[in-house]
């Protein structure tokens, strides 16, 4: 078989409607859009408009409040960092910061900066500097002989 060989399967391609090319194509004169009005005129733009009426989103009562300050924190598991350690991608001897978190690659990127959690368990006696951390991770890694700093964010 050639390259000039190939077809597509029966009925992959269908031809384009040709819009508004005389009475015959079966989509003539008014091209499928009826008489008169907004929407058979070019240029419409009516999302959400309910012709005066007041519009349902509108209507609905709002709630709750998006705080712009919020902060948005990369969360790392203690399961992940022994996995990491155990793959030899971290060392336990130096100290590990939220930057030899990113290098690793366990980490794509800081954010506001970095959060572990005690998902998992941990083995290695790490000496962690991070940014937050959960009551049970902080506990679980003082279990396993090591240390977690919490770094005050400035």
């Amino acid at each position: 078989m050639k390259l000039h060989e190939l077809n597509d399967n029966e009925g992959a391609n269908r031809k384009k409607k040709r819009i508004g090319r005389g009475p015959g194509s079966g989509k003539g004169k008014t091209g499928g859009r009826g008489i008169k009005g907004q929407k058979s005129r070019s240029g419409v733009a009516i999302n959400g408009y309910e012709g005066g009426q007041m519009p349902l989103y509108q209507r609905l009562p709002k709630r709750g409040f998006n705080n712009p300050n919020r902060k948005s924190y990369a969360i790392v598991n203690l399961s992940l960092i022994e996995k990491f350690i155990d793959a030899g991608k971290l060392d336990t001897k130096a100290e590990i910061t939220e930057d030899t978190l990113v290098a690793s690659g366990l980490v794509r990127r800081k954010r506001d900066g970095v959060r572990i959690l005690a998902k998992g368990e941990l083995k290695s006696k790490v000496k962690l500097n991070v940014t937050g951390a959960s009551k049970a991770a902080i506990d679980a890694v003082a279990k396993a002989g090591g240390s977690l700093t919490i770094a005050s964010s400035a």
